[in-house]
């Protein structure tokens, strides 16, 4: 659907108009871009600099403009998250429903971890949160998992640019304990949040993993601490290392 240019229209409805008329084309000039999207040409000019710079975008030698394969990486990237959420979804439901809480899926984006799924507990007080939502790596179980499948120089790496700030008392600051505890992670393969982010949340999570054996998402469930058992943690743990696993065999890991 062509979209014309209305006063204040955003930047970022601009790039979209730009994108999307690319994808329609194999190559084209600034003059008949300009009369697809109905933007002056100095305005096309600034924003397709700036995707040219990005490497989304190529301008050839004769002044012509195209998408290029970075594009098409970042838009198969979704669709992988795409069929791990709904091959992920009804598993969660059912995690859910069977520990009676709230079950989060969350994917690495930079230095944080991403809610891309979640599954609300039926009960009335509950974890607040959303999909969207980063929560930081160190402190959370979804993102000690990841933390954990990291190489090392990955994971010094990590340290030197996050601070381990102290969200609750119960916070690893020290990198020694936490390098400790990634390390216990990989030997249970599961990890545990103990009020570490928010007080009076306990968090179990375990890893999800593509046809490679790497890691690519993380699996938790939430518990309100009054709610907690921590007579059935094995069990519990145990549940949702199930869940995760049959997530990894549908995404082709044969591995134990």
């Amino acid at each position: 659907m062509m979209m014309s240019e209305q006063p204040g229209t955003s930047g970022v409805i601009r790039t979209i108009m730009i994108l999307e008329t690319l994808s329609r084309y194999q190559s084209i000039n600034l003059e008949s871009l300009s009369k697809e999207t109905k933007l002056p040409k100095a305005t096309l000019l600034r924003f397709l600099s700036t995707l040219v710079n990005l490497g989304y975008v190529y301008r050839d030698p004769h002044d012509l403009y195209s998408l290029t394969l970075k594009m098409f990486s970042v838009g198969s990237r979704g669709l992988e998250h795409l069929d791990l959420i709904n091959l992920a979804r009804p598993i969660a439901q059912h995690l859910s429903e069977e520990l009676g809480e709230t079950v989060h899926m969350g994917v690495l984006e930079e230095d944080s971890a991403v809610y891309v799924l979640k599954k609300e507990s039926s009960y009335t007080i509950r974890m607040y949160s959303r999909v969207g939502k980063t929560i930081p790596l160190y402190c959370t179980a979804i993102g000690k998992v990841l933390l954990a499948d990291m190489e090392d120089e990955e994971i010094a790496s990590y340290l030197e640019r996050v601070k381990l700030k102290a969200f609750t008392p119960n916070t690893l600051t020290s990198k020694e304990a936490l390098l400790g505890e990634l390390e216990e992670v990989r030997i249970l393969g599961r990890a545990m949040d103990n009020e570490e982010h928010e007080m009076g949340t306990l968090c179990i999570g375990s890893p999800i993993r593509d046809h490679s054996g790497k890691v690519i998402a993380a699996m938790s469930v939430s518990w309100p601490l009054f709610r907690f058992d921590s007579e059935q943690t094995e069990r519990m743990g145990q549940a949702i290392q199930e869940a995760t696993a049959r997530i990894s065999r549908l995404m082709g890991y044969t591995g134990g």
